[in-house]
């Protein structure tokens, strides 16, 4: 199980939200880049990267601050929010991003998945489903959409894709334990690489995790809360 500690990004700065709301946010440092580096000092073989601003107005918006984390540090890097076009993906991967995560764009267009997929490859795409009462949300956690999580996991299987970060919005930034009924469920159905994120907040809930055998994690608050000591955690858990 591979350990992903999460960078949030609003304003340049590195953030966290509570349950996806804009209006809820915190802000743990002025230096995403020396967040980036503390991440892998500690140990960490990826990082989880998003774009919070771009999510939001459906546009790259802090490019320069990911470049210069991906210039600054040795370990791969996947990024999403804002992402919508081949152009956008090729621009990522060109700052040094090593793959993509597409949301919103997935479940307006699952076509653009299937084309994006055989341009790029299915190792430099992920799908990340944002779901709500295990409906999937959109638009930078703002907007419902009709599409059941499963359902469009199966879809995205189809049409090639691998790895799928799932996210319980009513679980993230809260440390209250991730939704793991939702998320073995998206394991067992699907057969693809999930990526859990969401509400971890201990090394029990990893542990619990790592039982219902997730491809990863993403970590956010509760490594920036003391919660979680990364370095401890990837010696138990990293692979």
């Amino acid at each position: 199980m591979r350990l992903y500690p999460a960078i949030d990004i609003k304003n340049g700065q590195c953030v966290r939200l509570r349950q996806g709301q804009f209006e809820d946010i915190l802000v743990y440092s002025n230096s995403p880049v020396g967040v980036a580096k503390k991440w892998e000092e500690s140990g960490a073989s990826y990082i989880h990267l998003v774009d919070l601003d771009g999510a939001l107005v459906g546009h790259s918006v802090n490019d320069d601050v990911i470049r210069e984390i991906a210039s600054t540090i040795n370990i791969p890097i996947q990024v999403g929010g804002g992402i919508r076009t081949i152009k956008d993906i090729e621009n990522k991967l060109n700052l040094g991003v090593s793959r993509v995560i597409i949301g919103t764009k997935a479940v307006e267009n699952p076509m653009f998945v299937k084309e994006i997929i055989n341009c790029f490859g299915a190792d430099k795409i992920i799908i990340g489903i944002d779901a709500k009462n295990g409906m999937v949300a959109i638009q930078g956690w703002e907007k419902l959409s009709n599409y059941n999580a499963v359902s469009l996991a199966l879809e995205m299987k189809e049409l090639g894709v691998k790895t799928i970060i799932y996210t319980d919005i009513s679980k993230d930034g809260m440390l209250q334990g991730p939704n793991i009924e939702h998320t073995k469920e998206m394991v067992d159905m699907t057969g693809l690489e999930i990526i859990a994120s969401g509400g971890v907040s201990s090394m029990i809930d990893l542990e619990t995790l790592s039982k219902i055998n997730v491809e990863g994690v993403v970590i956010g608050k509760a490594l920036y809360e003391n919660k979680i000591d990364l370095k401890d955690a990837i010696l138990c858990y990293n692979k």
